[in-house]
């Protein structure tokens, strides 16, 4: 993991705009958001799918960069102070303190917009690269990671039912984790419907571990310390936004992780030993300590 960790990082360097571009600020600020941190589950994810689909390692490794851009830009986004107003994220000042608001919202503008253009240079057949920009877009959209923010922000002070807060963490958090493990696979798999089955069962996993990364997200905003978490600690009940904790307390938010990483165990059975990264990183979403 830690050597594709290495690539991804490489990867997204040589697909965002050099610091020496002008304007020079702007890209900066990019690269300062975007490099040299974050636990880079979603490219990972990509890449371990893509090697169950035999696809070729550069499309991966540009896929996978794309996949970070829109997790990167959402994230420099939503710690706006109009949004959630985080002073810090993945251990640093977020792009908004170490630059400006403007900046920030340019930097959350321009990654988008270059994760669709690194899709569109992949080299792969046309028909496949425009399925990768289709998935990328549905998971990014008004539909999924945006509507799912939209409604985090309109839950504050108010109570949800389970379904509700499950739906929304499906949303804002687990439809870029389905649509990395999709991705993945649509680089060395042209053919959707004749591999039904594969489709099938990665979207059966990545279902359980989207919800799972945001409860134990959940469980630890509750109990673990800002230096661990890189980020503002205890921000949602400062906020008074439901959560997973909140509802169900934290036994029970506890249990619910568990019961959904066997749930992804078992949507990977069928696939047979090819199915091995993707096991470890559901372990590693759900056993992690930030």
């Amino acid at each position: 993991m830690q050597g594709t960790t290495r690539r991804i990082e490489t990867a997204l360097g040589l697909h965002l705009p050099p610091p020496d571009t002008r304007p020079t600020r702007l890209h900066e600020a990019l690269r300062y958001a975007a490099l040299g941190g974050g636990k880079r589950i979603r490219p990972l994810l990509c890449q371990a799918a893509g090697a169950l689909a035999e696809a070729p390692p550069d499309a991966l490794d540009a896929t996978g960069a794309a996949i970070e851009m829109v997790h990167v830009y959402s994230l420099v986004h939503d710690d706006l102070p109009a949004m959630d107003d985080d002073d810090l994220r993945r251990g640093k000042p977020t792009v908004h303190v170490a630059y400006d608001e403007a900046t920030a919202i340019l930097v959350g503008d321009a990654l988008q917009a270059q994760a669709f253009f690194t899709l569109s240079e992949l080299p792969l057949p046309a028909e496949r690269r425009i399925a990768l920009v289709r998935e990328l877009a549905q998971a990014a959209g008004s539909r999924h990671l945006v509507g799912g923010q939209a409604i985090d922000l309109q839950s504050a002070g108010r109570s949800l039912s389970q379904p509700a807060l499950e739906q929304m963490h499906r949303m804002k958090t687990g439809a870029l984790i389905r649509a990395a493990v999709r991705m993945g696979a649509l680089c060395g798999l042209a053919d959707v419907p004749a591999n039904a089955a594969l489709y099938r069962a990665l979207d059966d996993y990545s279902s359980a571990i989207g919800l799972a990364f945001q409860v134990v997200d959940d469980i630890l905003d509750a109990t673990a310390d800002t230096a661990t978490l890189g980020k503002t600690a205890g921000k949602d009940a400062d906020d008074d936004k439901p959560t997973c904790v909140s509802m169900l307390g934290l036994a029970a938010s506890r249990a619910l992780a568990g019961e959904l990483r066997e749930r992804a165990h078992a949507a990977l059975a069928p696939l047979g030993p090819g199915a091995r990264r993707l096991g470890q990183l559901a372990d590693l979403v759900i056993q992690r300590a930030h």
